[in-house]
């Protein structure tokens, strides 16, 4: 914890500078929602009460301060009630802002897009079409990569991903990179090798060990379909789950990708 200063024994902290401004945006924020309506002066009243409550608790006047507590929960209740259109206007100017809007849409392309992977591996695992798809996460993936290959910079679509993919397609070699926010960057990437050759009894082919040695290296989650079996896998923190079964192929995925928490407050809510 950052400590700003210090005065005597109270110490003041990066978290409390935090906490006072998110308050402050708070309150400005209901406030500027409120304001000039009978509501605004109702919460006034409410806030009186609540500060008369917290002096009554650190001079432990225990009857009053029972008193102040309970009429401030009748306040609350009363407040829903009798001012219902206030709140929401003020719960609709909340979804109108630009920074609600942009939060909701980034988490919705995210979420479809993950779909559109999740429909493509399993297309391809149908086709017997290899692959090895990796989502990047916080580190960049030229970290560990030996061939940067070539650059694509393109939306995830999954008819996309399954030309890419197609045999006939001179990009189907090698590793196709998507990042954090869920874009193509570039495919025909050569991946490093694990020096795993096999998994419980399972012999691993290079598409597997490029897409474990990746996972060794950096905390990416790559996505393998077996051109031989049609298995579709998930290597992630130099892990292999192999053969996960369709319906649980969404879970597990996010499950992997949500484990540094890098993508979990924008996937959680479209699970």
């Amino acid at each position: 914890m950052t400590e700003l200063f210090n005065i005597g024994f109270i110490s003041f902290t990066l978290f409390d500078l935090l906490d006072i401004v998110l308050i402050t945006i708070i309150f400005y924020w209901v406030y500027k929602a409120l304001k000039d309506t009978l509501a605004i002066q109702v919460m006034f009243g409410f806030g009186i009460i609540m500060g008369l409550a917290l002096i009554a608790e650190a001079i432990n006047l225990k009857s009053i301060n029972w008193l102040l507590r309970l009429l401030s929960d009748i306040w609350i209740l009363a407040f829903v009630i009798l001012f219902q259109p206030e709140i929401r206007k003020m719960l609709l100017q909340l979804t109108q802002s630009p920074l609600f809007y942009i939060f909701i849409k980034n988490s919705t392309v995210i979420s479809e897009r993950i779909d559109e992977v999740i429909d493509a591996a399993l297309d391809m695992s149908i086709q017997r079409i290899g692959a090895l798809i990796v989502l990047q996460q916080t580190q960049d993936v030229e970290m560990a990569a030996i061939d940067g290959g070539i650059e694509l910079n393109a939306a995830v679509k999954k008819e996309l991903i399954i030309s890419i993919f197609n045999t006939k397609s001179p990009l189907h070699d090698g590793a196709l990179i998507i990042t954090k926010k869920m874009e193509i960057v570039s495919a025909r990437c050569i991946l490093p090798l694990s020096d795993k050759k096999q998994v419980g009894k399972r012999l691993l082919g290079t598409r597997h060990r490029a897409g474990l040695g990746l996972t060794e290296k950096i905390d990416a989650v790559v996505l393998i379909v077996s051109e031989e079996t049609g298995w579709i896998s998930i290597a992630s923190g130099g892990n292999l789950q192999l053969d996960i079964p369709a319906d649980k192929l969404k879970e597990t995925l996010i499950n992997k990708l949500t484990e540094n928490k890098s993508l979990e407050n924008k996937l959680t809510s479209h699970t």
